[in-house]
């Protein structure tokens, strides 16, 4: 019987992906191109032929061609290995900052829902100061204050994200903490501790995994456009706002390609996380599979 269940059940999950790629091809393409970007990323070192950070100088600026795919920079970088490498950067400081930012806030949020009193309304208030200030300008003074370097652009994008994962948190726990199921539990002699990790978080777990899949858009473009002026990851380190920053002053003279693949690359990856983020929210929404 329980092999026999479990088969059932893993041709229910493939039927019901089957449908959702039949019927979200935006997701299933979004999808597709954030697996692809990642792949790129990881076998950066084993694709490329140039070293990211080795100047060439005498053939600088040169355009896209069969030797420099992606072309070079002023100093003679080879463009293509440098957007690879900003890549596996942007996407470790996204994936770091968010699961930081989310650990910490779902546990605050579901604690704060699930007892309420003082505690909810003293959650709610810090969440409210938070909100209360333009997110990025709060990156930016967090970032002047602690340095750049690449800990402190995790922790000041983990802090600006801190409030999304509280409020969705308190919201999804405090408006189930009265349902029966959650009642029985505690009467069957389940503590607080036990009712928030074990039965009310996993519950609300769809929820905040398509936050989540919003925001590591969001903390890609935070990180870049740091970056990009000035206050995030420093040169020579290869990073998709960098690397615009700098390929600007050189568009007027037509070296479009310094500015070009690396504003592609962190727009793709952008759109493909937000895209991505929609397609979560109906695949595991169950009102949306009825």
């Amino acid at each position: 019987m329980t092999t026999q269940s479990t088969g059932r059940q893993e041709r229910a999950g493939l039927s019901t992906a089957l449908r959702f790629a039949r019927e979200n091809p935006v997701t299933l393409f979004a999808m597709s191109g954030l697996t692809l970007i990642v792949i790129l990323a990881l076998l950066g070192p084993v694709i490329t032929r140039y070293d990211p950070l080795a100047s060439d100088v005498p053939h600088a600026l040169r355009p896209p061609d069969g030797m420099h795919w992606f072309g070079t920079d002023e100093l003679g970088r080879d463009v293509f290995s440098r957007v690879l490498a900003a890549a596996r950067l942007d996407l470790a400081i996204a994936v770091s900052a968010v699961g930081l930012s989310m650990a910490v806030g779902v546990t605050v949020g579901c604690f704060s829902g699930y007892h309420g009193g003082w505690l909810d309304r003293i959650t709610g208030r810090i969440v409210d100061v938070l909100t209360a200030f333009p997110l990025f300008v709060m990156a930016m003074a967090l970032v002047a204050v602690l340095g750049n370097s690449v800990e402190n652009l995790v922790y000041s994008t983990a802090i600006i994200n801190f409030p999304f994962y509280i409020r969705i948190a308190r919201a999804e726990v405090a408006a189930r903490r009265q349902l029966g199921w959650v009642e029985a539990a505690h009467v069957s002699g389940n503590g607080p501790s036990r009712i928030v990790l074990m039965f009310l978080l996993p519950n609300i777990m769809p929820t905040i995994a398509v936050q989540a899949s919003l925001n590591l858009g969001w903390a890609i473009l935070n990180a870049a456009g740091l970056s990009f002026l000035g206050l995030g990851i420093t040169v020579p380190t290869p990073e998709w706002g960098i690397m615009v920053a700098n390929g600007a002053h050189f568009m007027s003279s037509g070296r479009w390609w310094l500015v070009v693949f690396p504003g592609c690359a962190l727009m793709a990856t952008i759109l493909c996380f937000n895209l991505m983020g929609d397609g979560l929210r109906d695949l595991l929404d169950p009102r949306t599979r009825a």
